[in-house]
């Protein structure tokens, strides 16, 4: 062996567990595909103020009508005359928004309760988990509506509405991890070192929970899109002027006969967004578990 690739073997065996995953990460050619399109998605869409020539999504031109892709509209203009590039630009922002937000409130509720629940443990975890199994055999979308009926149609109150109803696998997730590593050796050396039960659970139990949170945060995204275009169906989700991917989708709907356009394109973008989160959360998933990536192949 060379003296290059002896030198080389000790820098491999002190990586780190995450440096070791971002490796693995790096060699799925999907999950890598799919995070550069979500990258260069959302800096589309957050700097869509920024871009020259991009008329205002709200500027309307009754005279022009829907009119078909053009060089002036590349991807066409809506009923009132509106350019469908910059309305589906600034609805990206709202969609890829609600999406993110709707994750955080599920991850910060879903952590927290599970972690408290798993390392309780007894009848507390019992009467926890309990309350889990009654929440699942509710109709969340159900809940969602009667949050935002009863109190708001706002965009603050759709992103907390929607992330209340997301965190209960996540809870589940985060109590089976903790379950299983409460009694390990380091959790019982910061005990015997007088660490409180706040400063176990959230300072040694849910940082070693982080592989399977990132993983199902990453699927909770998309699902949570989804909820927002299906409200937005309903007439629930994101109010006019405002727009995103699933209102403009609902419009395009109802005229996709006369104007398939409308529908096509932001169809498109909100699927492909949908793909590559899976894609991505995949790839994350092979790379935090590579003995699960081996067992399937």
């Amino acid at each position: 062996m060379s003296r290059a690739a002896l030198l080389a073997l000790p820098r491999a065996r002190s990586q780190s567990p995450w440096a070791q995953a971002l490796q693995r990460l790096r060699r799925n050619r999907m999950a890598v595909a799919a995070g550069l399109f979500l990258l260069a998605m959302a800096a589309a869409s957050f700097a869509a103020p920024l871009l020259p020539g991009l008329p205002s999504p709200a500027a309307q031109d009754l005279a022009l009508g829907a009119a078909a892709p053009s060089a002036a509209h590349p991807l066409g203009t809506d009923l009132l005359g509106r350019d469908l590039l910059a309305r589906m630009l600034y609805g990206g922002r709202i969609s890829l928004l609600v999406g993110l937000l709707g994750m955080l409130v599920s991850l910060v509720i879903g952590v927290g309760y599970g972690a408290v629940a798993g390392y309780a443990g007894g009848r507390t975890d019992e009467w926890m988990m309990r309350g889990v199994d009654v929440l699942y055999s509710l109709p969340y979308l159900f809940l969602v509506i009667l949050l935002l009926v009863f109190f708001s149609r706002s965009l603050v109150m759709l992103f907390v509405a929607l992330g209340a109803v997301q965190w209960l696998t996540m809870a589940r997730i985060v109590r089976g991890q903790v379950l299983s590593l409460r009694q390990q050796t380091f959790v019982e050396a910061a005990r015997a070192l007088g660490a409180g039960p706040g400063t176990v659970v959230f300072r040694h139990l849910v940082p070693n929970t982080l592989g399977p949170v990132l993983v199902y945060a990453t699927l909770t995204v998309p699902a949570v899109m989804l909820q927002e275009a299906f409200l937005s169906f309903l007439g629930l989700g994101v109010q006019p002027p405002g727009a995103s991917w699933g209102t403009l989708v609902a419009d395009g709907a109802q005229v996709m006969g006369l104007f398939p356009w409308l529908v096509a394109f932001p169809g498109l973008a909100f699927s492909l967004t949908l793909f590559c989160f899976n894609f991505l959360g995949d790839g994350l998933r092979d790379a935090l578990d590579p003995r699960e990536s081996r067992g399937r192949h």
